[in-house]
């Protein structure tokens, strides 16, 4: 458990001090993301991205288990 926990804070960090470079890369605005704007209104549901996160984070953590 330790050892995941440690694992987590650390991809924790590097995304937090990669962020201004994955924002500029278009990480957040993927098509397939669902945006809805109305005059006062703004509705970001970002389905794309967070499949894409899911399946890089879950490869990173297949390869630490082995």
């Amino acid at each position: 458990m330790q050892r995941v926990l440690i694992t987590l804070g650390v991809v924790l960090v590097l995304a937090g001090l990669l962020w201004p470079w994955l924002v500029k890369s278009g990480l957040g605005r993927l098509p397939g993301d669902i945006i809805i704007r109305r005059d006062n209104f703004r509705f970001y549901f970002p389905i794309v991205t967070g499949l894409l996160v899911s399946a890089v984070l879950s490869f990173l953590f297949w390869l630490l288990r082995k």
